[in-house]
C-alpha cells in the first residue's frame, strides 16, 4: 500500500508542479528579437480599425493578460460576446478560444484583429500598416529579412506568447517542489486534497501542470433558454458538443475575474457555490456533463479551503505586469 501511495504522490506532483524548467526552455527555443517584436505588436493599437485598442486593451498583464470585464471593449465601444480568456500558459495548448476554433497560436493572433466587436481590422490592412510605417518596416527587415506579411507577423505575435508562461513562482509551486514548506497554509493544503481527491474529481478536468486537460466540457452553461451560446458545436456542428467549451487553466485564476465563458460568475467563491449545485444557478441545463449532474454539495469548510488552495496558484511573477 505504502508502494501505491508513493506512486500517486509522485503522479501528483507530475501533473500538478510549473516547474521552472518549462517557461526557461520555451524562452531558450524562441527568438528574443522575435518575442520583443511580437510584444510591440502586442500592445501596439495600429491593429485596430480606429487605432484604439491593442491586444493588451483587452489581455491586461494584471490580470494575467486576461481582462476584468465580463465582456471586453472594442473598437467605437463594441462590446464582444463571450468573456477574455488569459493568454498566459498557452504555449502547450491544442486549441484557442473558448470553442477551439483555433488550431494555434498563429491563426488565434489573426482572429481578433479581424473581428467587427474587437479590432475590426483586416489582415490585409493590418499588414500594410505594418509596411508603411518605417519603425515597423525596419524591424521585420531586420529580424525576418523580409517586409512584414502575414506569416511573420502572426509567428512574432505566436512567439511573443509562447513566452508568458508561468514560473514556478507560486505558493503551490514552491510549496510542491519543498522550495518553501510553508507557501500553503492549513487551509489551502486542505483545499488541494479536496482537489485532487477521487470524491469531487476536479481532477478529471483540471488537471497537467496548466491545471486543463484540453478539453471541452458542459459545465451547465446552456439551457436554451436565456443561456444560448452553444459553444464547440458552433465549430464541430456535433449535437453531443452543444453548450460544450474549453476546461481553461486555473494557473492565476484569481487573477481573472470574472469567470466562465460568458463572465456570469463574479468570484471565486461563486465559481466554487456553482460547482457545488450548478441547479442554484441554471435551473434546467441541457447536455451537461456527468460529471456535473449530481451536485457536490461542498460544506462552508470545504468552499473555503478550495477558494484559498485557487489562491495558491497565482504566480508571484506575472509578465510584464510591473510596466502597467
Amino acid at each position: 500500500m505504502k508502494y501505491f501511495h508513493f506512486i500517486g504522490l509522485f503522479l501528483v506532483f507530475i501533473f500538478f508542479v510549473k516547474k521552472p524548467t518549462a517557461s526557461t526552455n520555451i524562452q531558450n527555443q524562441a527568438s528574443g528579437a522575435k518575442v520583443k517584436l511580437g510584444k510591440k505588436l502586442f500592445f501596439d493599437p495600429i491593429l485596430s480599425a480606429d487605432t484604439s485598442i491593442s491586444c493588451a486593451s483587452c489581455h491586461q498583464p494584471q490580470f494575467a493578460f486576461a481582462d476584468n470585464k465580463a465582456f471586453s471593449v472594442g473598437v467605437e465601444g463594441r462590446v464582444g460576446e463571450r468573456n477574455t480568456p488569459s493568454v498566459m500558459n498557452m504555449a502547450s495548448r491544442d486549441f484557442f478560444f473558448h470553442d477551439g476554433r483555433a488550431l494555434s497560436l498563429e491563426e488565434q493572433a489573426i482572429i481578433p484583429i479581424e473581428n467587427p466587436a474587437e479590432m475590426n481590422l483586416s489582415f490585409e490592412e493590418a499588414v500594410q500598416r505594418l509596411r508603411e510605417s518605417e519603425v515597423y518596416a525596419a524591424l521585420f527587415e531586420t529580424i525576418y529579412q523580409a517586409a512584414p506579411n502575414k506569416e511573420n507577423i502572426t509567428d512574432a505575435l505566436a512567439m511573443f506568447q509562447r513566452s508568458l508562461e508561468s514560473d514556478g513562482s507560486a505558493p503551490h509551486d514552491l510549496w510542491m517542489m519543498d522550495i518553501d514548506l510553508t507557501a500553503l497554509t492549513a487551509s489551502q493544503q486542505r483545499g488541494r486534497l479536496i482537489f485532487i481527491g477521487d470524491e469531487f474529481k476536479c481532477f478529471e478536468c483540471h488537471f497537467g501542470p496548466d491545471f486543463t486537460g484540453d478539453e471541452f466540457r458542459n459545465i451547465g452553461f446552456y439551457d436554451g433558454g436565456e443561456l444560448l451560446d452553444k459553444g464547440r458545436y458552433e465549430v464541430t456542428k456535433d449535437s453531443s458538443d452543444i453548450g460544450k467549451f474549453k476546461v481553461p487553466g486555473l494557473r492565476n485564476v484569481a487573477l481573472t475575474a470574472p469567470y466562465m465563458h460568458n463572465g456570469m460568475l463574479e468570484t471565486l467563491e461563486e465559481v466554487v457555490d456553482y460547482y457545488s449545485n450548478p441547479y442554484d444557478f441554471v435551473k434546467n441545463p441541457i447536455n451537461m456533463d456527468s460529471l456535473m449532474v449530481e451536485p457536490l454539495n461542498f460544506t462552508n469548510q470545504q468552499k473555503e479551503d478550495l477558494v484559498n488552495f485557487l489562491h495558491s496558484l497565482t504566480d508571484k511573477n506575472i509578465p510584464y505586469s510591473d510596466e502597467m
